[in-house]
């Protein structure tokens, strides 16, 4: 899995998990804190979470000119940089007061234009480490690798936010609201980590980093290997996976939206036995441990690997015999701690993922990009039928008046928690077939002039399915439960058949 890829790859893979742990850490509790602090209601609540998402997404576009001009690693940079401003901005507690809210936007802002130069362009040059031959085959394995480093930051975000807002609370007695700008602050230190590692191991992926006539003049002559009718071919094709990818990020990005609304509302907050043991994340990590090792058991080239190995399961498996003779009664369970659950997926079944897919190259049935891409949508589909089946005959979400006079959900329901967690495990099987291959397909189908923008224009893609999350938003209240999520199925089957009405298209350029 992991042998013959480019050094840099790792590099830009940390570099990369250390930006997305402090994000996703301010993200797993962003939404409650928006309806907590400042008294929105769910939908107005929702439409400033989506609003920043579309905004994360969409100046990668900009960010991705930029660095077309610029080069790719000064703008990862500067856009580390500017996010550092804003998560700090967001970190200190001001209230819930109309110039607080102000603040806050700005902090906004200033996030998403620095994730827009950091994120599309990094992932540029880790496209960029595949040019050289020897490694061109190993593309599609290498981004399966990127992104599962983006969720080995985001896997313990969850924990993170909600222990250090708990800490914040009892022990250094800020009030609840306050105690969210804690959890902010996770992600500047998390970016000084980050930059640390993109310097440190700079010279393993420098040579990607663009700004330099040598690297102009490589790309002038790449370039005019290609006719104006291929170059046109590749960037329709582009647009039209653009257009698809949309409908899924806009289902998908709902788990930090009405997915968060039905765990905190319609789920049960307690849990035991085998269930709790799901919401410690190290007993998460440990399952990692075990899926890893036993497929170093079977790939290692030497005894000595494999007797590594096997001592990591047995000793992973300990670890979690020990950990279930601990527990003791039920745990509480807070709400954005199911977020956990899809960046655990995606590091657990990366492998899995890359092992089926390379045994079905060996025999020349790999699907294409495209093709994954449109079984990802259906895959989403799925999800979404699971919960509108979970959610008939629940009853409508309700909110009563706080001390302070704002709007405060209700908890209505105890649902198993078993419902959110299995429709994670299906959106990740979703995400794994369509957003690693969907960057490595830009990334292999853009022409060489235009790759920022093309990685780019794959971020506003998301951009525009972020700003569609806040239907969920405009739904949670509106329309019963099943109802909302069956809005979400149709679109995912509807860009399904799309994307096979298109498909001979779509795979004339890969």
């Amino acid at each position: 899995m992991f042998e013959n890829q480019p050094k840099g790859l790792f590099a830009l893979a940390l570099a990369n998990t250390g930006e997305r742990f402090g994000y996703y850490t301010m993200l797993a509790v962003f939404a409650l804190f928006l309806r907590a602090n400042y008294g929105l209601s769910p939908a107005l609540a929702g439409t400033i979470y989506s609003a920043f998402l579309m905004f994360v997404y969409f100046f990668p576009l900009f960010g991705g000119m930029l660095a077309d001009k610029f080069g790719f690693g000064r703008m990862v940079t500067t856009g580390i940089i500017i996010m550092f401003a804003g998560y700090l901005l967001l970190s200190v507690p001001l209230g819930g007061n109309t110039f607080a809210l102000i603040v806050m936007l700005a902090a906004l802002l200033l996030i998403g234009f620095g994730t827009g130069l950091f994120k599309g362009n990094l992932q540029v040059m880790v496209g960029d480490l595949y040019n050289d031959p020897k490694y061109k085959d190993k593309r599609d394995a290498g981004f399966s690798i990127f992104y599962m480093a983006i969720n080995i930051g985001a896997l313990f975000a969850p924990t993170a936010a909600i222990k250090i807002k708990e800490y914040a609370e009892n022990t250094l007695g800020y009030s609840s609201n306050d105690a969210y700008h804690f959890s902010f602050a996770v992600a500047c230190v998390s970016l000084i980590l980050s930059i640390a590692i993109y310097y440190i191991f700079r010279s393993t992926f420098r040579h990607t980093e663009g700004g330099s006539k040598k690297k102009d003049q490589a790309a002038d002559v790449a370039v005019e290997e290609l006719s104006k009718e291929e170059t046109k071919q590749r960037i329709v094709a582009l647009c039209l996976v653009f257009a698809v990818v949309i409908f899924f990020w806009m289902a998908f990005h709902q788990n930090g939206l009405s997915l968060t609304y039905f765990a905190d509302e319609f789920t049960a907050n307690s849990a035991s036995g085998l269930q709790a043991m799901c919401f410690d994340v190290w007993n998460l990590v440990a399952i990692i441990f075990i899926v890893y090792g036993l497929f170093s058991v079977f790939q290692s080239k030497t005894s000595k690997g494999r007797g590594i190995a096997c001592a990591v399961v047995i000793l992973a498996v300990a670890f979690l015999c020990w950990k279930y003779s601990q527990l003791s009664g039920s745990i509480d369970v807070s709400a954005p701690i199911f977020q956990q659950f899809n960046p655990f997926y995606v590091v657990a079944l990366t492998p899995v993922s890359m092992a089926i897919f390379g045994s079905l190259a060996a025999k020349g049935k790999e699907p294409s990009a495209p093709r994954k891409i449109a079984y990802g949508m259906i895959v989403a589909a799925v999800a979404y039928a699971l919960m509108a089946f979970g959610s008939f005959g629940l009853p409508m979400p309700q909110t009563v008046m706080g001390a302070d006079g704002n709007p405060v959900a209700v908890h209505v329901a105890d649902v198993t928690p078993n419902l959110l967690i299995s429709v994670y495990l299906i959106l990740t099987f979703g995400e794994l077939l369509l957003s690693p291959m969907g960057i490595s397909f830009v990334s292999k189908v853009a022409p060489p002039k235009y790759k920022g923008m093309m990685m780019g224009g794959w971020f506003v893609a998301t951009a525009i399915g972020n700003q569609l999350v806040v239907v969920g938003g405009l739904l949670w209240g509106a329309v019963p439960l099943w109802v909302c999520w069956s809005v979400f199925l149709a679109v995912c089957l509807i860009a399904a058949i799309f994307m096979f009405v298109m498909m001979k298209r779509l795979e004339k350029v890969c």
